[in-house]
């Protein structure tokens, strides 16, 4: 649905992307990563049109974005970070502006403002004026406006920026929701958040593409070996010197002390070897309680952080 072909990007002799590519195929959500000014808003720049790149190209739905802009434009919903709104006026009135602008006739704009605003579920405010709409409504106004023409793809850059938490809940579950109508780009700061909703991830750092790959793949490349995280109400020392002599342990490292005189443990063993039977077995045998037992995989944010480090070490 979308191919990225070496697309870069010079502002005056300064690169903010080079040589950037990359697919995404139909009706996937993909998360868009890169610290500040790595280049992800020049890229969704690039791909819906409001920028030209010095070189390299890319297809949207089968149309190349420097040959055939308008087919392009026509098949993609945008939202960039600061929604354009125009907060003098009534939501609906703005929906109907948009959907004019975007070239939907009259009996069709009418049909799909209304299964918008149920979608994004601001009918109830439909009728008031932008201005005096809470964060939240107001994002979802303007998801509502990258929806009107039905894109094909939707380019979401920050979506939940600024919200409260049970805005930011709601905006992921819209999200959600769209997956399949809809390939999507996801661009956000909040890594849990690409977890809980994107199926891959792209990184990108220093203007440059330096992952593509599903969280998963991307733990088992990075993670050297395995790790269970456990809680045991036991003795601090017997049960991590008891943890430390199981076969196939690496490395016992304790946690802070709870409250109730429990423990946390990080175990490492090596990663083809799976301990979870062996230190559940080994904690009831001593008659220990064991109160949690799970693996403990690198998070997406430690990914991103080792990657972005690696290629930052790389480059000096």
């Amino acid at each position: 649905m979308i191919e990225a072909e070496k697309l870069t990007k010079y502002y005056d002799k300064v690169a903010a992307i080079e040589d950037v590519s990359f697919t995404v195929e139909k009706g996937e959500i993909v998360g868009f990563l890169g610290p500040n000014g790595a280049g992800k808003t020049t890229t969704m720049r690039i791909l819906t049109g409001f920028l030209p790149p010095s070189s390299g190209t890319a297809r949207v739905a089968g149309h190349d974005i420097l040959t055939n802009s308008l087919q392009v434009r026509r098949r993609i919903g945008y939202l960039p970070e600061a929604v354009p709104l125009y907060t003098d006026m009534k939501v609906a009135a703005y929906l109907e502006f948009v959907a004019e602008v975007k070239g939907l006739e009259r009996r069709e704009r009418r049909r799909s403002i209304g299964e918008i605003m149920e979608k994004c579920r601001i009918v109830d405010v439909q009728r008031m004026l932008i201005g005096s709409l809470s964060r939240g409504y107001r994002q979802r106004v303007g998801i509502a406006q990258a929806l009107l023409n039905n894109p094909e793809v939707l380019i979401l850059d920050e979506p939940t920026v600024g919200l409260d938490p049970k805005q930011i809940i709601e905006i992921r579950q819209l999200i959600k929701e769209l997956s399949g109508q809809s390939t999507i780009i996801l661009s956000t700061h909040i890594l849990p958040e690409v977890s809980m909703v994107c199926q891959r991830v792209i990184i990108i750092n220093n203007g440059h593409i330096i992952a593509v790959d599903t969280p998963e793949n991307l733990t088992a490349r990075l993670q050297s070996s395995a790790k269970l995280l456990l809680t045991v109400d036991g003795p601090v020392g017997q049960v991590e010197e008891a943890l430390t002599q199981l076969p196939g342990v690496l490395r016992v490292e304790p946690r802070d002390e709870a409250r109730d005189a429990t423990v946390s443990f990080v175990v490492e063993s090596e990663r083809s070897r799976d301990l979870r039977r062996d230190v559940s077995r080994l904690i009831v045998d001593r008659g220990w309680g064991l109160l949690e037992l799970r693996p403990a995989d690198m998070t997406l944010e430690e990914i991103f952080i080792r990657l972005v480090t690696e290629e930052h070490q790389e480059v000096q």
